[in-house]
């Protein structure tokens, strides 16, 4: 069951547990989850702030990696994440998601993040889960911790200052991460 709001799960089998790869659904997670239409068909999808910047934070600690099942939209995520961010993306139906993290990964060592409705399939298998906000309900049901903010929001950040705290050694907003962090080249450091 999972606790409030941007509440962790602080139990000691947090602490123990092996985490190596950080699994993203795209849409609703890394997106607001709007598509927006013109007649040519889907044209563009908003991603929020500060969730790159996060990722570069959590990037020395584990593989991060994105999927979608948005086959219409991949191109749009493609240039965002693969081309500006510098993340693996692939292409997997949320149907078959388990059986393709299986295949790569062992299932206990793999933190998931999702939101919709057929990502608690693939929450209750991993080893940690965690949906933002505005998750779908069953998502929610199956998160170890839900953030504060909703998907594109800034909710990404948010899990990842989660994680680093949870698994990792805890981020140090009294420290510029000068050296220790290598972004996509987006901003100059």
């Amino acid at each position: 069951m999972p606790h409030g709001a941007g509440i962790a799960n602080r139990s000691s089998s947090n602490s123990s547990k092996v985490m190596k790869t950080f699994i993203l659904d795209v849409n609703g997670v890394l997106t607001t989850g709007q598509f927006f239409y013109s007649a040519e068909g889907k044209v563009m999808k908003v991603f929020g702030a500060d969730d790159n910047d996060a990722l570069a934070l959590l990037k020395p600690y584990v593989e991060v990696r994105f999927v979608t099942g948005d086959k219409k939209g991949y191109d749009i995520s493609r240039k965002r994440i693969v081309d500006d961010m510098k993340f693996p993306l692939d292409l997997v139906s949320t149907i078959r998601r388990v059986d393709w993290i299986a295949e790569r990964y062992p299932l206990g060592e793999v933190i998931y993040m999702g939101d919709g409705i057929f990502d608690h399939y693939v929450m209750r298998k991993v080893g940690y889960a965690i949906a933002p906000a505005n998750a779908d309900v069953l998502a929610k049901a199956h998160a170890k911790y839900i953030t504060q903010r909703s998907g594109g929001d800034r909710a990404v950040a948010e899990a990842c200052l989660h994680l680093l705290e949870t698994f990792f050694e805890p981020y140090d907003p009294e420290s510029l991460p000068l050296g220790k962090v290598k972004t996509a080249g987006e901003w100059t450091l």
